[in-house]
């Protein structure tokens, strides 16, 4: 049988908050949290070297309590605690399937992860080690979408794979709208223009400066993943040139 060969060396995978729920209802549904770390450990038996940055909207969504009147930034900061627990609970179900990880916060907690430093982070994935990035910038108005961007930025990742629950980047949404249109490629600047919902137009800014090409596809389906890593065109993607 041919030895399968990924097309990317080096990737960030951000998950939103709400992909933890899965379909029971649950802040974070232990089945669905297990299945997503059963695809990651998949990619790393390639040897494909994994970041992930995990949003925090299925605990908690600062944006949504400042509009009820909560002051921003103190309710940034409790989202931003909120993907610290989400990354708590990935870790445990990778390490449980023999995967190597290391969580690193962007607001010091050294009693349950380390630190964010890039140069670790870096060494980290060279071993092997999936490394979780939790606590967005460690600064408020900014998104788990913009954190991503400039991760992935800091460790020189091949592309971001923004796995969701529709299997691309549509003109509308598709849950909504059967006549939606699926994109297969998109330009960062087509993004920004059309005012479409890959990422905040920050995230998607920081990606267009680096040459940093957006992968948006379906992750609750099995295998997902794997079959991008290895050079599948699925859902949709987003470079500088289309």
């Amino acid at each position: 049988m041919p030895e399968l060969k990924p097309a990317f060396k080096r990737i960030l995978l951000k998950l939103s908050g709400e992909a933890l729920m899965g379909d029971g209802g649950l802040s974070i549904d232990p089945a669905f949290v297990e299945a997503v770390a059963l695809e990651i450990k998949s990619i790393t038996t390639l040897g494909v070297q994994v970041g992930i940055v995990i949003g925090g909207g299925n605990i908690f969504r600062g944006l949504s309590a400042s509009a009820r009147g909560m002051d921003r930034v103190q309710a940034d900061y409790m989202g931003m605690l909120a993907t610290v627990m989400n990354g708590l609970a990935l870790q445990d179900f990778l390490e449980r399937h023999g995967v190597f990880t290391r969580l690193q916060t962007a607001i010091r907690m050294e009693q349950i992860a380390e630190p964010f430093i890039r140069r670790r982070a870096v060494r980290h994935l060279e071993k092997g080690r999936v490394v979780i990035f939790s606590a967005g910038t460690s600064n408020p108005y900014f998104t788990t979408d913009t954190a991503a961007s400039l991760r992935a930025i800091e460790i020189q990742a091949d592309a971001i794979f923004k796995g969701t629950k529709v299997d691309g980047v549509y003109d509308a949404d598709p849950m909504t709208n059967k006549d939606a249109k699926k994109f297969d490629t998109l330009t960062h600047q087509d993004v920004i223009q059309r005012g479409l919902r890959v990422m905040d137009i920050t995230a998607v800014t920081l990606c267009m400066e680096n040459h940093l090409p957006i992968i948006v596809f379906n992750v609750k389906k099995p295998g997902n993943l794997k079959r991008v890593v290895l050079g599948e065109k699925l859902g949709t993607t987003v470079t500088s040139h289309g």
